[in-house]
């Protein structure tokens, strides 16, 4: 046989074999109840079975590290006068998620937070007080003490939600110089640039924004695999902002609503995430609705609408999609739910499989290969 074949058949069996998890946070309200969760995702079925868990309060968020061996999180989420974030490893032959340390959030209510690409930061988003810090991580995956933090006062056109602001993301741009702040209080995307070698990487004095609609209410905001695109989706109005990426800047493409136009009120758009392909985007819908929107990306980064589905449950906070991109996973907090569904690469559109899981106040998905 040609090696050159043989190599790659050896690489495609070494890919297969990856076991893909899926990592879970609540609002459990109690740090001596499990709070993390890890089950294994079967790759067929879809079906979901228990692995471990570990005990902290309420853990609103996570992300998970490069080689999904740590697992970062948002503690101490809407606990008056607290805010932290905590490390976890993962060992997958040993099935514990062993805790490893926390650090001070910075401010109330953290509720978002990111790694770079080499797990050697940790950003996070504060949103009561509208900050966000900068963590180094060590080589065992602990969260060493705060090398940055900055705060915004800033509100917008709502008096009830946007009195101030309200950092309400943390993201990566894919080459990893830049970082997104999402800022639902101001109606700002909050752009600065970043150096990880730097001990200082977040570059402070070199900010810039990008003004979405007043009112809008910007959450959440994700690019497409080539870097070309980045999508932000914004809460209050429940709307999707589409931007072209070039050279550090966005430039506004398109605004296209995630709801329906029948519906003209209860607007509570969630998250939004892309296929790995990159030629669907999905967002999630609260408020009178629970559902995910589908979109078709088209070759201009702009989106054309091709259904809904349903989330199964009652207030689909997030949801992600596995590294195969054959399953998109959403968590339902009012109904206590985690439903999986199957995607059709072709079309886009979704359907259940195997069955939900029940986790109590279930906050946040997050998926790793190992």
């Amino acid at each position: 046989m040609n090696r050159y074949i043989l190599a790659l058949l050896l690489m495609g069996s070494k890919v297969f074999a990856q076991q893909e998890y899926v990592f879970l946070g609540s609002y459990n309200h109690d740090k001596e109840a499990e709070g993390i969760y890890v089950y294994r995702l079967d790759a067929v079925s879809g079906k979901l079975t228990k692995v471990t868990s570990a005990k902290i309060r309420n853990p609103s968020y996570l992300t998970v590290s490069p080689d999904s061996r740590f697992v970062y999180a948002c503690t101490d989420t809407k606990t008056p006068n607290a805010g932290s974030v905590s490390a976890f490893a993962f060992d997958p032959a040993k099935h514990t998620l062993t805790f490893l340390n926390s650090q001070r959030s910075g401010g109330e209510n953290p509720v978002y937070l990111s790694t770079d690409k080499d797990n050697k930061w940790l950003i996070n988003g504060n949103y009561t007080e509208a900050s966000f810090s900068v963590y180094p991580i060590l080589a065992n995956g602990k969260i060493d003490t705060v090398v940055q933090h900055e705060t915004f006062t800033e509100g917008s056109v709502n008096p009830l939600r946007q009195e101030k602001g309200h950092i309400h993301a943390a993201v990566f741009s894919p080459k990893g110089e830049q970082v997104f702040f999402p800022d639902l209080g101001a109606d700002k995307i909050r752009m600065y640039p970043f150096n990880g070698s730097s001990a200082y990487p977040v570059t402070t004095d070199k900010a810039d924004f990008v003004k979405t609609e007043p009112g809008s209410g910007p959450r959440h905001f994700t690019f497409s695999p080539d870097g070309n695109f980045a999508y932000c989706i914004e809460e209050m109005s429940g709307t999707l902002s589409a931007y072209a990426y070039k050279e550090n800047h966005l430039t506004a493409i398109q605004r296209i609503a995630t709801h329906p136009a029948s519906l003209q009120s209860g607007f509570e758009s969630s998250d939004v995430h892309i296929s790995p392909d990159g030629k669907f985007l999905y967002a999630t819908n609260r408020g009178k609705e629970n559902n995910i929107a589908i979109f078709k990306i088209v070759e201009n980064g702009t989106l054309e609408h091709i259904g809904y589905q349903s989330t199964h449950g009652k207030h689909p906070r997030t949801f992600a999609i596995t590294e195969s991109g054959n399953f998109l996973i959403v968590t339902n907090v009012l109904t206590h739910n985690v439903v999986v569904f199957k995607r059709n690469k072709t079309t886009g559109l979704l359907r259940k499989a195997g069955r939900k899981v029940k986790v109590k106040n279930v906050s946040c998905v997050k998926t790793g290969s190992i």
